[in-house]
């Protein structure tokens, strides 16, 4: 009895010593980890306090959730730098290696610590003369161009800059002997050194992803701000910087090269050249309120006006029996990202790339929330998802949007499985924050129930689990809720002073399910005005011009009398001289569209895959000069933002 007592008690001693070597392990990766994580908030304080003459203004309350946004991402860089460490570490564990040179560790350490520090010594001149933290242009130009490089940072201070490397390589040294702990415990059995191993790896993917939600990491999250130098703060510059140069396979040079880039503008000029005739005024007002809705997938598929689907949106067409109709209108591209750039920015959809994800590059760009802001608006966007989704937030945040509702302001009941609130809830929301809205005010909202999964908070208008009936259900909510919101917006004291616009983000293959990524119809939305704003002799009516999303912008804004001429891409379809076509793309085509004729052009097959007349062949040549010049001319801009 005695021989197996003791037995047991040296079995429990034994695990015990095991999980204590376990958790010594796990205590030095912490702290590791932990350092970096230090360091890099040594890196921000050094930003701002270099920056601390344009910090005037700024609340502490600000101050502290720099720190508190830039956390996050810093625990995505900390948690590729102890990658390799991991795995090493890991390796050694469980193949049982008895020597092994730790002070690889430290020499790895080292190495970055003087690399960031000098990284971050280099990002004041580039934040200074770009407006951008470090990134992939700012390498390629020093890699490319040296001496004219060499030449930019001229102006920067070199003795302060040099005392700021050497200090903050030494402070980030000094940290590392104080904080890390180079050394391997050894011991216990394979089993326990497997499930260390696993839980080490498997934090360390967490941290790097930046959490279980929906979202991987990406800048947005660190964005919190309408001051571009205190989102610019947060964001961590290793992180921001090593996301751009994997980011850059393609926008560091244009694959659409088919004319001279001289020559390809000239064409796209020759397309948006503006007319001398006048708009056509349909509007009451200079100054109404605007409240632009963006129905996620709402194609023209499921509206009948647009030789849709009858039943499906019987309030869109409702709308449409007393609004203004635009009813040969398309998406300029394929995802929610490229629609609401579209819509908001005039900017056509970029084939393989999306603006909206580079901040360096999407602040460059216009959009209607700033032109209204401009002119003394209110702003506010809802969404029922993450904004910070497609780097969204960044994107809203620097183009004026004064305030933002998103998933986080609702509750878990009102929201589905996948993406967020649903959109009965983001409406009721919407209709509570515009009571006390400061008027005029311009107020979007992206719609998001009409998304796979396609799910509800109501019993399915059409039956059935095919994915068809799911898309169709989830339209007819969407439609139902945007009808319910206009007939709650007629009781309230701002509505006869507001104009309602309603477009789609983008088309949808669904409820046809043989619709290739090439035809037209896939990108053909509606696009409508509404509203008592609108004069009585244009409700009701259709415009029948062929346009894109781009065209909202300058259509609106001459209406307003605000200034359209920052959106090159866009032309008022409410003018008389204005043609009528349209330009999508996709990731490996374009297509252009004419009152007339439809083709779409296969740019890695080169060939046209589809012609809407197939018998007309005598437009392909001209079409596909503008189609290619207007790919080869957006995708260029975006290259040079």
């Amino acid at each position: 009895m005695s021989f197996l007592i003791r037995k047991r008690f040296l079995s429990v001693c034994l695990l015990r010593s095991q999980l204590i070597t376990m958790l010594k392990n796990i205590f030095v990766l912490l702290r590791y980890f932990t350092f970096w994580l230090l360091f890099f908030l040594l890196e921000r304080c050094v930003f701002l306090l270099y920056y601390i003459d344009r910090l005037k203004g700024v609340s502490f309350y600000e101050f502290i959730q720099v720190f508190f946004y830039g956390a996050w991402m810093d625990a995505s860089m900390a948690g590729y730098i102890c990658a390799i460490p991991a795995l090493l570490f890991a390796i050694v564990w469980l193949s049982g290696i008895k020597k092994f040179p730790i002070k690889i560790v430290k020499i790895y350490t080292w190495v970055l610590v003087g690399l960031f520090s000098f990284l971050t010594v280099v990002n004041f001149n580039i934040y200074r003369e770009w407006g951008t933290k470090i990134n992939f242009r700012a390498l390629e130009f020093a890699f490319g161009s040296p001496a004219e490089a060499f030449s930019s940072s001229e102006s920067s201070p070199v003795f302060l800059s040099l005392f700021i490397f050497a200090g903050l390589t030494s402070a980030g040294i000094f940290l590392s002997r104080l904080i890390i702990e180079y050394r391997i415990f050894r011991g216990g059995n394979f089993a326990i050194r497997l499930l260390l191993s696993v839980l080490m790896l498997g934090f360390n993917f967490l941290a790097i992803r930046g959490g279980w939600q929906l979202s991987p990491m990406n800048e947005s999250m660190a964005y919190f701000s309408l001051k571009p130098l205190l989102n610019y703060a947060a964001v961590n510059t290793e992180w921001s910087l090593v996301h751009d140069i994997l980011n850059n396979k393609y926008n560091n040079s244009n694959p659409f090269k088919y004319y001279s880039p001289s020559e390809a503008k000239s064409i796209v000029k020759e397309l948006y050249l503006k007319p001398n005739t006048a708009t056509t005024d349909v509007l009451t007002t200079r100054t109404p309120n605007v409240v632009l809705i963006i129905m996620e997938s709402f194609t023209g598929n499921v509206v009948e006006s647009l030789d849709g689907e009858k039943g499906v949106a019987p309030q869109t067409e409702k709308l449409i029996s007393g609004g203004l109709f635009f009813n040969h209108i398309y998406a300029s591209g394929g995802r929610t990202d490229k629609g609401v750039v579209a819509v908001l920015s005039a900017f056509p959809a970029q084939g393989r790339r999306s603006i909206m994800k580079e901040n360096s590059k999407q602040v460059k760009i216009p959009a209607l929330s700033q032109s209204f802001a401009g002119k003394g608006y209110s702003t506010s966007f809802f969404y029922g998802g993450e904004s910070r989704f497609f780097n969204m937030r960044s994107y809203l945040l620097s183009h004026n949007y004064q305030r933002i509702v998103d998933k986080s302001d609702f509750d878990p009941k009102d929201m589905n499985s996948k993406w967020g609130a649903y959109d009965g809830a983001v409406y009721t929301r919407m209709l509570s924050d515009l009571k006390t809205a400061q008027a005029p005010f311009f107020s979007t909202m992206l719609t998001l129930t009409n998304h796979e999964p396609f799910e509800l908070p109501s019993i399915p208008r059409f039956k059935g689990e095919e994915i068809e009936n799911k898309f169709r259900s989830t339209a007819y909510y969407a439609d139902s809720c945007l009808g319910a919101f206009i007939e709650e917006a007629k009781k309230q004291s701002w509505y006869k002073n507001t104009l309602f616009i309603i477009v789609a983000d983008h088309g949808h293959y669904l409820p046809r399910t043989n619709l290739e990524i090439f035809d037209p119809q896939r990108y053909r939305i509606p696009l409508l005005f509404f509203g008592e704003v609108i004069k009585p002799e244009f409700r009701g009516v259709k415009i029948e011009k062929a346009g894109s999303q781009n065209d909202l912008a300058a259509t609106l804004l001459n209406q307003v009398a605000i200034k359209s001429d920052a959106y090159t891409w866009s032309k008022d379809l409410l003018n008389p001289g204005v043609a009528g076509f349209a330009f999508f793309n996709w990731e490996h085509g374009l297509g252009f569209v004419s009152p007339q004729q439809a083709i779409s052009y296969d740019i890695v097959g080169d060939n046209i895959v589809f012609r809407q007349d197939s018998a007309n062949t005598s437009s392909d040549k001209l079409f596909l000069k503008y189609g290619k010049a207007c790919m080869q001319h957006v995708y260029q801009q975006y290259v040079d933002y």
